[in-house]
């Protein structure tokens, strides 16, 4: 088992399969660093190759909601508090990298498009060591969290998607009608989606 890894992701909500990806990481090291992508505005960049990910549609939670999510989703499955950090993540950055995660460490990617091996390239030809949990064709991928955004918003059942910790702090932020108020601010009618 290596001393150190480091894994990514928007988080926007966090479900099941996010956490078995962390999970995943987990198991391959001692310490895991979880790092949250797109932490604030100033550090979320458009993407070609996944121009909707900077969205704000996309980014409905700040990074401390989905620090204190990460962390409880993690703590729920057994693991210790000691065995992981949480920090900002700028992906989009990649000369911030060294200032968030040690870059010594491996860095974890999926992959089921062009911006999971955009990534991995990133990664590699900044000269880390990088690990490939898995790669899987697009229609493979399970869950999306984009349509567990448009289920809360349209106030369909998603409970069921998320882990227990998730769903408790969705609801007591009242996250489902922060997103139907994203969603008509976009002048998207949410039951049309």
């Amino acid at each position: 088992m290596m001393e150190m890894g480091v894994i990514h992701g928007r988080f926007q909500v966090l479900h099941h399969d996010h956490l078995k990806y962390l999970v995943a990481g987990k198991a391959r090291c001692q310490h895991l660093y979880v790092g949250i992508t797109n932490p604030d505005p100033t550090l979320t960049r458009p993407e070609k190759s996944d121009p909707h990910r900077s969205s704000s549609i996309a980014n409905p939670l700040t990074y401390f909601e989905r620090y204190a999510i990460v962390r409880a989703a993690l703590e729920e499955t057994g693991v210790s508090h000691k065995d992981f950090s949480i920090v900002p993540f700028p992906i989009n950055f990649p000369e911030l990298y060294t200032y968030y995660v040690p870059l010594d460490a491996t860095f974890f990617v999926t992959i089921y498009d062009d911006w999971g091996r955009k990534k991995l390239e990133r990664f590699r030809s900044l000269g880390l060591k990088t690990e490939v949990l898995w790669e899987r064709p697009r229609a493979q991928k399970g869950l999306s969290a984009n349509d567990i955004r448009l289920r809360m918003a349209r106030g369909e059942p998603w409970n069921h998607l998320v882990p227990p910790s998730t769903s408790r702090f969705m609801e007591l932020w009242n996250i489902p009608a922060r997103l139907q108020k994203l969603y008509e601010a976009d002048s998207t009618d949410v039951r049309s989606l």
